[in-house]
């Protein structure tokens, strides 16, 4: 029986993009750049079975998304029905990226059970269609996302060792978002007035903040990324229906980042299409971040997270 596992980690993106240029191949409208959560984790196991079942998180599942992408797995490579098994341990549908993870594990896996042969760019194709995020969480360290005519170039701009951060990251929910990114990302495309200067400007601020990330200067990287995420956030505000996605605990974590980088930390936030805030920082000062985000009511906890290498494979037979 054929059968491999896998682990990816979810990666944050600095200078993000929301809504897709093209929506068969999921691409994206913008590029995007992004950090990898090392201490974050989807592990996932694929063997060959008889009838095709997905089970996330020790519950089966009927998930439109994974089955349309194993169907186009299977076609192309004339696969058998494949068993997942996948589990992560972080909390899913919450603006963590479990999608990213999970499809970058899923494509590993997959691929490597079935000796598909696939190149680490086929891989990244494959798990774009899943996720686009996905394709980042492939590699490690600092990675952008770059949108082609029918694919993405996906480039490792730093590894996980070159640059001495880590990530506090403040759970401010226990619920899942209520509107998926898929479906933000859409109705935002169609019914923000602001989408054309929102995609515009996304192209600078990523120009910058690969700049800065290559030169590991930490103030520019702040500003570009907060800007990027009160750009983003701004724009789904402008949504109709708006998407509102943060809470009050949100604003209180957003506020006392603000406070300790006016008191000489280095730091900054970022929050994806969810509630949850991530506080970028210097490693050495991730413990003072983490207790000052912890005492806020609302916070649920404080997951700390060095910067995080590729996907792995755990085991094939």
């Amino acid at each position: 029986m054929r059968a491999a596992t896998a682990y990816a980690h979810p990666n944050i993106a600095l200078v993000k993009y929301w809504g897709k240029r093209n929506d068969e191949l999921n691409i994206p409208a913008t590029p995007s750049l992004a950090l990898t959560l090392g201490d974050l984790r989807t592990t996932t196991h694929v063997e060959e079975t008889t009838s095709s079942v997905v089970v996330l998180d020790d519950e089966r599942v009927d998930d439109n998304k994974i089955n349309g992408w194993l169907a186009q797995l299977r076609r192309q490579f004339d696969l058998p029905h494949i068993r997942i098994e996948s589990s992560s341990n972080f909390p899913a549908n919450s603006g963590l990226a479990s999608s990213a993870s999970g499809f970058a594990a899923l494509t590993l896996a997959t691929s490597t059970a079935f000796e598909l042969d696939l190149s680490l760019q086929e891989q990244c194709d494959w798990a774009r269609r899943g996720s686009a995020s996905a394709a980042r969480s492939l590699h490690g360290g600092f990675v952008t996302l770059e949108p082609r005519e029918n694919t993405c170039r996906v480039s490792q701009i730093l590894h996980e060792n070159e640059w001495d951060l880590s990530v506090a990251v403040a759970i401010t929910s226990d619920r899942s978002k209520s509107t998926g990114s898929t479906i933000g990302m859409t109705a935002s495309r169609d019914t923000s007035p602001f989408y054309e200067a929102w995609t515009r400007t996304t192209i600078d601020a990523f120009g910058l903040g690969l700049s800065a990330v290559q030169n590991k200067d930490f103030p520019a990287l702040a500003q570009v990324a907060e800007a990027s995420c009160r750009h983003m956030h701004a724009l789904m505000l402008s949504t109709e229906p708006s998407l509102i996605y943060w809470n009050a605990a949100t604003l209180h974590c957003i506020e006392a980042v603000e406070r300790m980088r006016a008191g000489g930390i280095n730091v900054f936030y970022t929050i994806d299409a969810g509630s949850h805030v991530k506080a970028v920082c210097e490693s050495d000062a991730v413990n003072e971040v983490s207790d000052r985000l912890r005492q806020f009511e609302g916070v649920h906890g404080v997951v700390v997270s060095s910067i995080g290498g590729p996907a792995q494979l755990v085991s094939e037979r």
